[in-house]
């Protein structure tokens, strides 16, 4: 009897170690003449925190000088911090448009430099190997929250998006 008491007694709740750590590229911006890395702490196996910096380096086709964004996001699957995805972020963005000026003799665009705060939402998915390579794909929306005095500014609205690979760590 003591020895059976004993052996019930060892049973025990052991918490799966994961490794806490990723940095990330995406795959997409690149392609389309942006450096956009990422850097995550896993907190749990739900949740996670990031940062995000974009930086264009093909200015002829992005009008963006650069993008940072903080972000936290909650997992829908069986593995730590992996499959579906919801993420809220915030954004820094800070982009060259043109600001159309009235005068009492002609109409002018004259160019103008605008940073700006937006909050949003995203959805998204990622599959992670054994050996901690991953694959993700997300898309979002925020809203700019400051410097809406210009009706007919492009920037109201920031979308968020990417094919990204990288490595948990």
């Amino acid at each position: 009897l003591f020895i059976s008491g004993v052996s019930f007694a060892q049973e025990s709740d052991q918490k799966v170690d994961f490794k806490k750590n990723e940095f990330k590229g995406n795959a997409l911006f690149l392609v389309l003449g942006s450096f956009d890395f990422s850097y995550e702490r896993i907190l749990n196996e739900e949740s996670v925190i990031g940062i995000s910096l974009n930086v264009p380096f093909d200015k002829n086709n992005w009008d963006i000088n650069y993008a940072l964004t903080g972000y936290y996001r909650y997992y829908f699957g069986k593995k730590p911090a992996s499959g579906f995805f919801g993420e809220a972020f915030g954004m820094l963005n800070n982009v060259d448009d043109y600001v159309y000026e009235e005068s009492a003799t002609n109409f002018t665009y004259k160019p103008k430099t605008i940073t700006d705060f937006d909050l949003g939402i995203g959805l998204g998915g990622k599959w992670i190997t054994k050996k901690g390579l991953l694959l993700e794909i997300n898309a979002g929306v925020g809203r700019n929250l400051f410097n809406n005095q210009y009706d007919d500014r492009d920037y109201e609205l920031i979308g968020r998006a990417g094919i990204t690979i990288g490595y948990r760590f």
